[in-house]
C-alpha cells in the first residue's frame, strides 16, 4: 500500500503519517529521514530533534537525503518524511531522474507512507531556484498521488481523504 499525506507547514502531516505507518506495519516500521544535515541549519536541527522525540523508539531510522529507493525493500513498511526535503536535496537533478526514482519505488511491494509539503498555493516565487522547487513539488506531488492507493490533505491536524 502506498499513501500520501500533504499539507502546509505544521499542519499535522507527520503525526498522522506516523500513526498510519504504525497501523500498517506488522514489525517495527522504517522511518526514512530525508533532511540533509550538512546544511547545518540550527532551526531545522531543532525540528529534526522534535520529530525524533515524537516518534521515540517506534521506528527504525534511516537517514537518506538523496536516493530513497536504495533503502526500500519488499515486504517492509516505510515512512518517508519528507519528500519536499528530498526534492530540495535533489534540486540539481532533472525532473526525469526524480520521476524515475518514484517509478522504481512504485513497483516495490512494500507499504510506504509519503509526507509532502503543500507549497503550491501561494504566489509564484521571484527567484528561479524557488520557482523550480515549487514546480517540482507540484509535479512530484501529482506523480505520487497518481500511484498512491490513498491520498490525504492535512489541515489543522485533520486529514481529508481525496483518494
Amino acid at each position: 500500500m502506498k499513501i500520501l499525506y500533504f499539507g502546509g507547514q505544521k499542519s499535522g502531516k507527520s503525526t498522522l503519517s506516523e500513526a498510519k505507518a504504525l497501523e500498517l506495519s506488522k514489525n517495527k516500521p522504517y522511518y526514512i529521514a530525508t533532511y540533509d544535515k550538512s546544511f547545518d541549519d540550527k532551526e531545522m536541527n531543532l525540528r529534526v530533534l522534535k520529530h525524533q522525540n515524537q516518534r521515540e523508539e517506534r521506528f527504525i531510522t534511516i537517514e537518506e537525503p538523496l536516493n530513497i529507493v536504495s533503502k526500500i525493500e519488499e515486504g517492509n513498511t516505510y515512512l518517508v518524511d519528507c519528500i519536499s526535503m528530498w526534492i530540495l536535496n535533489n534540486i540539481e537533478n532533472s525532473e526525469e531522474e526524480l520521476v524515475k526514482q518514484l517509478e522504481d519505488i512504485k513497483n516495490i511491494d512494500a507499504n510506504i507512507v509519503f509526507v509532502l509539503n503543500d507549497v503550491n498555493s501561494g504566489v509564484i516565487p521571484f527567484d528561479k531556484q524557488s520557482r523550480e522547487f515549487v514546480d517540482l513539488t507540484g509535479i512530484i506531488g501529482q506523480k505520487l498521488a497518481s500511484f498512491c492507493d490513498e491520498v490525504y490533505e492535512v489541515k489543522l491536524g485533520l486529514a481529508s481523504r481525496l483518494k
